[in-house]
């Protein structure tokens, strides 16, 4: 399973302008695909902070870095140059990135969105890439994204507007992120149970837990009320979609035995 780690960047989400709903997104496409995602970090529009985090990432053994936000035009989108510095290597222009920001703010031109479809140097800011990079067309916005590989790791550079992060990774992405990922496979199910209190229900799950490390399990509670009923959730990744299944059963299976040894009954709420 590869080690994901995800590096979110912007002031605006550090003084609480902006919700990051683009780490929610990641993780979840992720972990779908079968990856792990096991680190998550918010970092302000620093150069150094952020080459920080990618060093500390590749020095972890991380397989895969994304980083969302800081690709504009703007003196503050850092994210590049950051990650240039993380990996030693020299910024350039990338004549493949330029073609795509040229052929974007062409057809904004064209739809009257833009004055001008000229190459100004902040548009041009968005070429330069670090050596070796591949650029990512951006059919939403007009940042490319990036992909370098570094060895034993490899780094995605998103924008951070969510709709440009998510048509890059569902657009230009996936032949490079199935090399890596393969045919990941996760599987999930969610249960509602008649409990009403969560601490009983933890030595339980425990019990089952420790029984079936492989499987993520967990119990989510709101407030406490007649009418509460907690939802407990069991998940599963793997290469092999017959094996993830049998695993996550097994687990499911033991838990249901624990929980009617209880008087506490599962009902199923939904299945991925």
């Amino acid at each position: 399973m590869k080690r994901v780690e995800i590096i979110a960047v912007g002031n605006e989400l550090l003084i609480g302008d902006v919700l990051d709903t683009n780490t929610n997104w990641l993780c979840r496409r992720l972990t779908m695909m079968g990856a792990f995602v096991r680190r998550a970090v918010l970092v302000r529009d620093d150069e150094d902070a952020i080459a920080h985090e990618v060093q500390s990432a590749i020095s972890r053994g991380t397989d895969l870095i994304f980083t969302s936000g800081g690709l504009g035009p703007t003196d503050d989108d850092r994210t590049v140059a950051a990650v240039a510095k993380a990996l030693n290597r020299s910024l350039v222009l990338n004549e493949q990135a330029l073609k795509m920001v040229e052929q974007r703010y062409r057809e904004l031109y064209e739809q009257g969105f833009v004055d001008s479809p000229e190459i100004t140097p902040p548009r041009k800011k968005m070429a330069m890439l670090p050596e070796g990079a591949i650029p990512l067309f951006n059919s939403v916005g007009t940042a490319p994204g990036v992909w370098i590989d570094a060895e034993v790791t490899t780094v995605v550079c998103l924008p951070g507007v969510p709709a440009e992060l998510k048509a890059i990774f569902e657009q230009s992405l996936p032949p490079y992120l199935g090399r890596i990922l393969g045919k990941g496979y996760y599987a999930e199910r969610v249960f509602e149970a008649t409990c009403r209190d969560e601490s009983v229900l933890a030595p339980l799950l425990k019990k089952v837990a420790d029984k079936h490390p492989s499987v993520y399990l967990k119990s989510k509670a709101r407030v406490f009320g007649e009418e509460v009923r907690i939802t407990i959730l069991l998940s599963a990744s793997g290469g092999d979609k017959e094996a993830t299944e049998r695993i996550l059963h097994a687990a499911i299976d033991d838990l249901i035995v624990e929980l009617e040894q209880k008087g506490i009954v599962l009902a199923p709420l939904s299945e991925r």
